[in-house]
């Protein structure tokens, strides 16, 4: 699956996935009124409004970016229809062409880890038949437990060709607490990128491991830091735009051979419409608005990725 996310970033020229994280307060009011008079003011009509959002997003934007990027908490906070909302939206995403990388950030142990990655990434059998019941290409994983909860997601993935992000150092600002710490006077974010590095030998495509990391675009430094002790895995960095990176400060995240990273925007680009440089396209052009913001971003982007 990494092989088909390169070709798709080269096709299209935009190492850039697209953030489908709504919420509900994002999505147009008439978008809201017409799920509601459907479903009424419940849990399933929050679940058809922000399906209907996302449908029109990615309508626009599935020819100029590889991939998208569903958040499961939006939805999950949603119960069973926003689920139903999530595997809807994956579901479509490849329809149109585009790679869909599941932000689930699971991470546990044994069995249970197994389930996850069954789950999300493969396919669980019921009877005599099996199904797939997610769609993703990726899923993000947190390797806080260790290899015992990553190993399982290794497993699903070279039977499925498909590949993790696994969170090595994130953007929030207080992901320091933790991922800064020294251990044997290195921070716990190179133990961690070592070990993706170790774990990503074991699953590579042509160039590039289906074990990636994920690097926030809020630590430029750390990013070139990681870029060296990962050369062959594929970064997907979060932090863009909203929270602060742009595209002139990423160039360390990507290789030589100008592949190695993927840069994501979540509101910044399915909220773009609110912003005052979009505000012309008013609130029902809401979907062309994330067009030319994906456009936008492209363009800046391109002095951090092209050689």
């Amino acid at each position: 699956m990494i092989d088909q996310l390169i070709k798709k970033i080269q096709e299209t020229e935009a190492p850039i996935v697209v953030g489908l994280d709504p919420m509900l307060d994002y999505v147009p009011e008439r978008l809201k009124r017409e799920a509601f008079a459907k479903f009424g003011e419940t849990l399933a009509g929050a679940g058809e409004a922000i399906w209907e959002f996302n449908r029109g997003i990615i309508d626009q934007i599935w020819d100029v970016v590889p991939a998208v990027k569903p958040q499961i908490a939006m939805y999950e906070q949603f119960g069973i229809p926003g689920i139903e909302a999530f595997q809807k939206t994956a579901a479509y995403a490849k329809e149109k062409g585009l790679l869909v990388i599941g932000d689930i950030k699971r991470g546990d142990i044994g069995s249970t880890s197994l389930a996850y990655a069954v789950g999300h990434l493969g396919k669980v059998k019921v009877g005599n038949r099996e199904y797939a019941p997610f769609t993703e290409d990726f899923v993000t994983v947190n390797p806080y437990l260790g290899s015992d909860g990553i190993r399982p997601f290794l497993d699903v993935c070279k039977a499925e060709k498909k590949g993790i992000f696994v969170l090595v150092k994130t953007s929030n600002p207080s992901s320091g607490e933790f991922q800064d710490r020294q251990i044997e006077g290195r921070p716990l974010y190179e133990w961690v990128g070592e070990q993706v590095s170790r774990w990503g030998e074991e699953l590579m495509g042509e160039s590039y491991s289906y074990v990636g990391a994920v690097v926030g675009a809020t630590y430029p430094e750390i990013g070139k830091s990681l870029r060296k002790l990962m050369p062959n895995t594929f970064i997907l960095v979060p932090g863009y735009g909203a929270q602060g990176g742009n595209g002139k400060d990423l160039k360390a995240f990507f290789n030589e051979d100008g592949l190695g990273a993927i840069v994501n925007s979540s509101r910044g680009i399915i909220a773009a419409y609110r912003q005052a440089s979009y505000a012309s396209f008013g609130e029902e052009g809401y979907a062309g608005a994330a067009r030319q913001a994906a456009l936008d971003m492209k363009a800046d982007l391109r002095q951090a990725w092209e050689r």
